[in-house]
């Protein structure tokens, strides 16, 4: 089991005297959490990329999916109707690279465009976002997600995240946050309880900053859970694109300091930006 700090938890209830209600009510406010899948990964592109591969369990995305990342980011900057002030990504190369794609795009200053990467971003204003990584929004860690014979045989799979902040444009990487899940969760996770670290995870970095609307990159199964765990309707999801997201919205108020925040539910159709879903059948 991981261990991870503890966090300060906000008070979810809605029984509030009607005065306090009143006197909140100017202060009511909304926090915005984006949860998005990485791009094209080299080695769905490339099978033989995984013989000759230092890190097999680590692939870098593809040229496709570093222009279909800062796609997605500007398409986010522009069609969101909301800023994002804080993002938060997995350690794996992909989300990493993924990341620092869409940062470019929702930090550039003139951009042009027909820019199609961050290669023809000339300059950004880096104060716009700040980013950390994050391990509990890590990759499944078991061999439904990493085939067996890939997978490194002393479970150490050697993330440096120096390295990997250096990847991530200057500047945006705010050193000052201290990680939710301090070490990779353990190998051999079920996937029940990677669902579950996922759902948690997005709580935990949400309640953390309640004043801020996060992005959460991270991969499909994370996706996956932000659709089925915060739709009102139970729903089985089958299908993530490549840099498909999810949005969800919550009520903040605020007073004196301290945060009361409501229940997040998803803002718009995750059909439209990639997710596919059916109802789940109920039980006769």
């Amino acid at each position: 089991m991981s261990s991870f700090v503890q966090i300060p938890q906000i008070t979810l209830s809605n029984k509030l005297f009607k005065s306090e209600k009143e006197n909140m009510e100017s202060q009511k406010s909304h926090q915005n959490v984006v949860v998005m899948r990485h791009g094209d990964r080299a080695d769905n592109v490339e099978p033989m990329w995984v013989s000759s591969a230092a890190r097999p369990w680590d692939p870098h995305l593809v040229n496709d999916g570093l222009i279909r990342a800062f796609s997605t980011g500007r398409k986010l900057r522009t069609q969101l109707g909301f800023p994002i002030h804080r993002v938060f990504v997995s350690p794996f190369l992909r989300c990493i690279q993924t990341a620092s794609e869409v940062v470019y795009a929702l930090c550039a200053i003139d951009e042009d465009p027909n820019a199609m990467s961050s290669k023809e971003v000339i300059s950004i204003d880096a104060s716009r976002v700040k980013v950390s990584v994050e391990y509990g929004l890590c990759e499944m860690m078991n061999r439904h997600a990493i085939k067996l014979e890939i997978a490194p045989k002393d479970g150490d799979f050697g993330f440096n995240i120096a390295e990997a902040e250096a990847l991530l444009p200057a500047g945006t990487v705010d050193h000052s946050v201290k990680r939710v899940y301090e070490e990779m969760p353990q190998w051999e996770e079920t996937v029940s309880d990677t669902r579950s670290r996922y759902e948690w995870i997005i709580k935990a970095l949400a309640d953390k900053y309640p004043s801020e609307n996060l992005l959460l990159v991270s991969h499909g199964e994370a996706v996956g859970v932000a659709v089925s765990a915060f739709m009102k309707e139970d729903v089985s999801v089958h299908e993530v694109m490549y840099c498909a997201y999810t949005e969800l919205r919550r009520p903040i108020l605020s007073e004196n300091g301290s945060f009361t925040a409501g229940e997040f539910e998803i803002f718009s159709s995750p059909a439209q930006s990639g997710v596919s879903y059916i109802p789940t059948p109920m039980d006769k």
